[in-house]
């Protein structure tokens, strides 16, 4: 076709952009501010939280109200819109195609309330200005001109909640009279009020305010298990606007179509969704008021016709259950079927890949959530995915660096459109530290290293993604997920005639991919296209069109299903086969297990994937085999375990046998702990932070009893009180448990220091393994590398938790893998500790602020609230 004919007919800002993105010389200056909207499918987006990435212009980082401080996490570090525009050469060398900015708009710099800063955005103060310390509308243009002339496109962070902190509520609040307990914060820095009409109107002591209902004249929300204090009360302090008001529905709308239309933004986030009703959102995007039309409307007049929007919906699923997810759906899609956002970020994914890459945890919970994900969104290619960001932990500082390499992989090859948070690529631990040299956490120095290993790995994962459209059109088919613990995910994606196949394992051991239904017949090839150690063998289907192949430890490959004649196969029919195993559940120690091979045949039993401990077993002169498997170790009696008797020479297994095992536990230990004493160590006077959201007793133990199954152990920690406010992943919230258990027997010394908490081990002690437990989090160290600023050498897999909080109990569960597989645990010594955790233990101060704990007489103070032990397990007891 001649480019005229490709031409004709587009509009004039898409003929504008069509000549920007065709020249690759001229797709590097200056383009237009307004282009078509992209195949959002295709899209890779860079998360940037602006105040932390780069510095562009040094003038406008201090205002001189003592909000700059690059010292502290809490302080404006310098970063600019300016900076982000230096950085889009490093940003698309990376291979994305988006940048996301958190809020740019004007913002409260200091809250008076807790001390902490607006550096990110999310406290707003006018929704149509720009905030001086990131640049100008002139900035924001350019740098959207910039993204534009580079075939790049830009996304807004937008809140529809919220304003900043500018009042509260005291213990006088009367639901009945907005005026009783009203508490303005008249120091606020650098207003006292928000400065765009209406959201001025904040005062209820005005009549004027008060009739205008543009607030929620309510406090903090203490219980969010309450839909009423989700959507009315206040998060955090930030005050919650009436969105059922029509007049903040119109000027939400007029305020965030400003930025479409003289900034040039192609798509927004919308933070804190779930704190709105999900009908604002068809209100928001589709609005017929002729004075401020919806979202949608207003995009399309500027030549964007599917200008996207998605919701920040934060919760996650616990494994094989959907109702976050269904939550998530319903600001997509409502009852009767009508249209809300586009979009939504996809949390169930992220809790569900950060439990499997990063904790442990058995990949069939994943291939659970795939498979769910596709069968409930109607919309799932457009729902951003991602591994970390600014509000959950960097996955790094609870995961290794493969674990992050596998969940990249996994992102990159499935539906949704890939996020990456800035710095991941730079290997990143801290959530919030900042990329160039003078901003908060950077270490002194620039983090925009194109050699990084990471840098590279993304970039070639985003070329495998731009290069193999099927990976992001495609629809995924789960061949194997495995149950019993870590292993293979092995999946197809499928587009048309196009398919791939996608295996990762999960796993320190090599394993077993048996008998997938490839969907294609004998001899068909899968050529490698992608490793992750740069080695992946050609795939060949076996005559009994299944593929049943080698996968080797902590790797992950994709292979392309060829279309070329197959190739011929003289494999002979295989004798292999496996007697029926027992229908009910295994409570004995071992388990016999018989089949049949060719006479003196030698094969690999293979039991849950694992071929690095399979066993070798030899025929006998009749074809016959006998085995026994060990069962002691198995502590989780709804998983279903696989055996499969498999066939290096030939290349063949038999169909997999299965079993489940009901563990017997003994009780090791009954410990009791006075209540009341979560006041720090003793002689110590600790009081917990003084925000509403933290109600003692919630560090308080009050007892624990040890249980040991083998090697396995499970730990039922009685508390004071269970919170759950934020309704957090693993069931608590406020409350962050730290356990360091030295084996019994060992030789190797372990560590007495306790990282990150100031202070040794008492009465001697040493660990050499420990973990870290809170609302989002679950990991697991051993003490390698270990001292008073290093957690250890990540290990695996972390616990199991479980929480009932109405007994006020959580219960955690190792298996014997996660300590070494030791056979029994009888004499390890454990020592527990509560505190609590926000990308960091939370600060020690000789006074309690927001989220500051008090009662420090000095900086060495030791960041625990109540402990038990050191105790030793108990012997086993006696058959």
């Amino acid at each position: 076709m001649t480019s005229r004919s490709l031409l004709k007919g587009l509009s004039l800002a898409a003929l504008t952009w069509a000549c920007v993105a065709g020249s690759g010389a001229i797709a590097q200056t200056t383009g237009p501010l307004h282009v078509p909207s992209p195949d959002w499918r295709d899209q890779v987006i860079y998360f940037v939280m602006t105040d932390r990435f780069e510095d562009g212009d040094p003038s406008n980082n201090d205002q001189g109200k003592g909000e700059f401080d690059p010292a502290q996490r809490g302080r404006f570090s310098g970063g600019d819109l300016k900076g982000v525009e230096q950085r889009l050469d490093y940003i698309q060398g990376l291979g994305a195609t988006s940048v996301w900015v958190t809020p740019p708009v004007e913002n409260q710099w200091l809250d008076p309330a807790t001390g902490y800063g607006g550096y990110h955005g999310y406290w707003a103060s006018n929704l149509k200005a720009i905030d001086r310390h990131l640049g100008s509308l002139k900035d924001y243009q350019s740098l959207s001109r910039a993204l534009h002339g580079k075939g790049m496109y830009l996304i807004q962070d937008i809140v529809l909640n919220h304003t900043g902190n500018f009042f509260n509520y005291g213990s006088e609040f009367d639901p009945k009279d907005p005026t009783k307990g009203y508490v303005p914060y008249p120091n606020s820095v650098p207003m006292a009020a928000p400065t765009q009409y209406p959201f001025s109107l904040n005062d209820p002591r005005r009549k004027a305010d008060r009739e205008a209902g543009i607030y929620h004249w309510t406090p903090d929300i203490k219980n969010l298990s309450e839909r009423d204090q989700e959507l009315n009360y206040q998060l955090s302090g930030l005050d919650d606007l009436n969105t059922e008001n029509p007049v903040v529905k119109r000027a939400l709308r007029d305020s965030y179509a400003h930025w479409i239309k003289e900034a040039g933004v192609d798509g927004f986030r919308v933070d804190t969704i779930f704190y709105v009703p999900p009908e604002l959102m068809t209100d928001f995007m589709y609005s017929k008021d002729p004075k401020a039309p919806g979202i949608a409307e207003i995009a399309r007049r500027t030549g964007r016709e599917n200008f996207h929007v998605f919701g920040e919906g934060f919760g996650m699923d616990r494994r094989f259950e959907d109702k976050v997810a269904r939550r998530v759906n319903s600001y997509m899609v409502g009852p009767q079927g009508e249209a809300r956002s586009p979009g939504m970020i996809n949390f169930p994914l992220y809790g569900t890949a950060t439990d499997v890459f990063a904790r442990g945890r058995p990949p069939a919970e994943l291939a659970y959530r795939i498979e769910n994900m596709m069968a409930l969104h109607q919309r799932a290619h457009l729902m951003p995915t991602f591994l970390d960001n600014h509000d959950v932990d960097r996955f790094l500082s609870g995961g290794t660096e493969t674990g992050l390499r596998q969940n990249l992989l996994m992102m990159m090859t499935l539906p949704g459109i890939p996020v990456i948070y800035y710095g991941t690529e730079q290997g990143f631990t801290v959530q919030r530290a900042a990329m160039f040299a003078n901003g908060w956490g950077s270490g002194g120095r620039d983090h925009f290293d194109t050699t990084n290993p990471l840098y590279r790995y993304i970039a070639s994962l985003t070329k495998l993604r731009r290069e193999n459209r099927v990976l992001s059109r495609g629809t995924p088919k789960v061949l194997a997920g495995e149950a019993a613990g870590a292993g293979a995910l092995v999946y197809l994606m499928q587009d048309g005639s196009e398919t791939l196949l996608v295996a990762i394992n999960t796993a320190d051991h090599p394993v077993l991919l048996d008998n997938l239904e490839i969907g294609q017949g004998p001899g068909t090839v899968l050529q490698p296209l992608f490793a992750m150690d740069g080695k992946a063998p050609l795939l060949v289907v076996g005559q009994n069109q299944r593929l049943t192949t080698e996968l080797g430890a902590q790797t992950g490959a994709v292979w392309r299903v060829t279309k070329a004649p197959p190739l011929s196969l003289k494999t002979a029919a295989s004798a292999l086969r496996l007697d029926p195993l027992p229908s009910d559940a295994i409570t004995e120690p071992t388990l016999m297990v018989r089949g049949q091979a060719g006479p003196g045949e030698m094969v690999k039993l293979v039991l849950d994937g694992n071929l690095g401990d399979a066993q070798a077993i030899q025929a006998d002169a009749t074809g016959r085999w006998m085995a026994k498997i060990s069962t002691a170790a198995f502590v989780d009696e709804t998983i279903t375990h696989r055996v499969t008797a498999y066939s290096a020479k030939s290349g063949q297994a038999t169909d997999a046998g299965t079993f489940k095992v009901r563990p017997s536990w003994s009780l090791r230990n009954d410990i009791t702990d006075p209540a009341g004493d979560d006041t720090g160590p003793p002689g110590s006077a600790y009081a917990y932070p003084t925000d509403p959201s933290f109600e003692p007793p919630t560090m308080d133990f009050e007892g624990v009893r040890v249980s040991t199954a083998g090697g396995a152990v499970k730990l039922e920690l009685d508390m004071g009180a269970i919170s759950q406010v934020w309704g957090p992943q693993n069931g608590f919230d406020h409350l962050s448990l730290t356990g360091f258990i030295q084996l019994p027997g060992q030789t190797e010394v372990g560590s007495r220091v306790m990282p990150n908490q100031r202070g040794d081990l008492p009465d001697g002690m040493s660990w050499h393994y420990r973990f870290r437990a809170h609302g989002w989090t679950n990991a697991l160290f051993s003490h390698v590398g270990a001292n008073a600023t290093q957690e250890g050498t990540k290990t695996g897999p972390a616990p199991s938790i479980s929480v009932d909080k109405d007994a006020k109990r959580i219960t955690l569960i190792f298996p014997s893998s996660s300590f070494g597989d030791q056979a029994d645990l009888s004499g390890a010594k454990l020592f527990l500790t509560t505190w609590d955790y926000d990308a960091a233990y939370r600060a020690l101060e000789p006074t309690a602020g927001a989220y500051i704990f008090g009662g420090a007489k000095s900086a060495n103070d030791a960041k625990i609230m109540d402990a038990i032990g050191p105790f030793t397990i108990g012997a086993a007891p006696s058959k």
